[in-house]
Parts: structure tokens; sequence; C-alpha cells
């Protein structure tokens, strides 16, 4: 059996699975939730406007699926602003800056089409009204304001999930949106440490400027023309150093550092875990985690030797 499907099978799980928060639902399932989402209860937002509060789905992906038919906001308001864009990707609660948008190569996926209105509702109603206590895993792309999202939080919840994500702006896209900055500030100093960040770009030029260019010239810009960081996606973990936390989430916080390939960190929480337990199933747990970096070692030197072999056959060639 393996270890993730062991762990999530005990005791503490029975009657508190994991539950994970997806704000901004693409409807497809998160890569990292795969080994997790049959033990999970997933709260999904999808703002389509319909009258229903939420409703509990049917599904053979998670546990438990249950979806609110509203946009999330950190305002007691019922109803939002809501703009929606060329893109949908791009549609948000916050309006696009298109004056600082203007030098930038995807500026048209911004362009507004439409201001609605769109049913809201706080996360903290959101949880109440699905009789939830807690959250685990708070996943977030709202275009703009994920970290204050997360700040609306009830301190009781918030200091205890253990995974956050998050995909701020580092340029201006939308006018007072949560930037990239604002996101590290926050959460260094809440004890979080940043597990993973993947920068994404896009090109600095002037879409005008492209009329100086032909039909093949302006599709090869796409390759060619180096891309500026434009906004990242941010995995955040708990290092549960405040707070009082319980068995169940020492055991969740390491199932999540094998998921995030943490390793080193896994030891830590196996450590804390045996601690605060003096539960020796940690010790194996521990034990797990050394073995998988031992493994992961084994590969370096294969590595190595291809790289030997490739460099000796270039000069060979040569």
């Amino acid at each position: 059996m393996d270890i993730i499907d062991e762990i999530l099978l005990k005791e503490e799980f029975k009657n508190a699975p994991p539950v994970l928060i997806d704000i901004g639902a693409s409807g497809e399932l998160h890569s990292k939730w795969k080994k997790i989402a049959k033990y999970s209860i997933c709260i999904a937002f999808d703002a389509d406007n319909r009258e229903m509060a939420f409703a509990e789905k049917e599904t053979n992906t998670f546990k438990k699926l249950i979806v609110f038919s509203r946009v999330v906001t950190d305002q007691d308001n019922k109803e939002i602003d809501f703009y929606l864009t060329k893109s949908p990707f791009c549609s948000s609660s916050l309006e696009p800056d298109t004056e600082q948008l203007r030098d930038w190569s995807f500026r048209e996926l911004f362009q507004v089409e439409k201001k609605i209105k769109l049913k809201a509702i706080r996360i903290t109603e959101a949880l109440q009204e699905a009789k939830i206590s807690l959250v685990d895993w708070f996943k977030t792309d709202t275009q703009g304001t994920d970290l204050r999202l997360f700040q609306s939080l009830p301190e009781s919840i918030r200091e205890k999930v253990i995974i956050a994500e998050f995909e701020p702006g580092i340029i201006d896209g939308y006018k007072g949106e949560d930037k990239l900055y604002d996101t590290i500030s926050y959460m260094h100093k809440y004890g979080f440490y940043m597990s993973n960040m993947e920068v994404k770009g896009v090109q600095r030029i002037n879409p005008n400027y492209l009329n100086d260019f032909s039909g093949i010239h302006k599709k090869a810009l796409q390759k060619c023309l180096k891309k500026s960081p434009g906004w990242a996606e941010v995995t955040y973990m708990n290092r549960l150093k405040t707070g009082t936390h319980d068995k169940r989430t020492y055991l969740l916080s390491y199932v999540f550092a094998l998921i995030e390939k943490q390793f080193g960190f896994a030891i830590e929480i196996a450590n804390q875990g045996f601690l605060i337990t003096n539960d020796g199933y940690f010790n194996e747990l521990k034990n797990y985690a050394i073995k998988k970096i031992k493994n992961n070692n084994y590969k370096w030197p294969l590595i190595m030797t291809q790289k030997a072999i490739n460099k000796i056959l270039t000069k060979i060639n040569a």
C-alpha cells in the first residue's frame, strides 16, 4: 500500500477528512490532488450566477465535492462588480489597469467586454453553510485578490492551513491587486515558507508596434522576443511553529510534504510529530522520507555519468 493511502486511512481522518479549497476552479482536478482527492472534501467556487447557494455534487473524484455558485470576496457585499474580459482567464472582480498594460503584448486579453453584477460570498459564510470548520489546502487564482481572500479567513482557521497556493501579479494588471511582494512579505511573517515558485512571463512590446512587422514576423515574435516576469504561481507550506497542532495535522502535513517532494521538510515534520505525540509511527515516517532522499541520490551519479559520456562523445566527434 502506498504510504499516502496508509496515512489517510488512519482513524484521524475517518471523521475529519482533508479539506481542500479551490477558488477560481478551472473544472479540472488539480494535479497535486490526484493521490488525495478520494479521501478529501473539496469546496470549489464557480461564479455562474445561479440562485442556489451551494450544492453537494456526485463525483468519482472526491469523497465529497461542494460547489458554491458565487464569486468569493473579502467584503460583506452580497453582490459585486465583475469585469468580463476578452479572455475569460483574465476576467476579475478588479478592473484591468489598461494604462499600465498598454506596453505589454497581451493587453488585448484584458479588454473589458462587459461589466456585470455577480452574487458574492465570503469564505467564512461558505464554510458555515457547508458545516466545515477547517481548511487544510487553500488554492486560489482570482486575478488579483488571492492574498486578501486568505487573510479573510478567521485566525483560528488560517493558522492551521497547511498549504496555500496563490497566483499573484508582478506587473500591474489590475487596479489595486495583491502583488507577489505583498504575498512574500505576509506569508513569511505569518510562519510559512515558500515551497515552490514558477514565474510566468509575457513580452514587453506595445501591440501597436506589431504593425511594423509582416505576418510571418509577427508569429515569430511570440517565440523569439524575450519574456519578462509577469506573474507567478507560488506554494507555501506552514512550518507549524505557531499555534497548537494535533496528530492529524502532523500526519497531513507530512503527506503534503511528500506531494511537494519536500522530503527534508517531511523529516522535520516527522520529528515534530514524534515530540508532540510520542507516537513511534512518526519515526517510521521519518525513515521513509530519509529513504526517499537516498533513492533520489542514486540518480545523481547516473546523471553525472551520462554528462561525462556526452563530453567524451563531443570530443571524439570534434
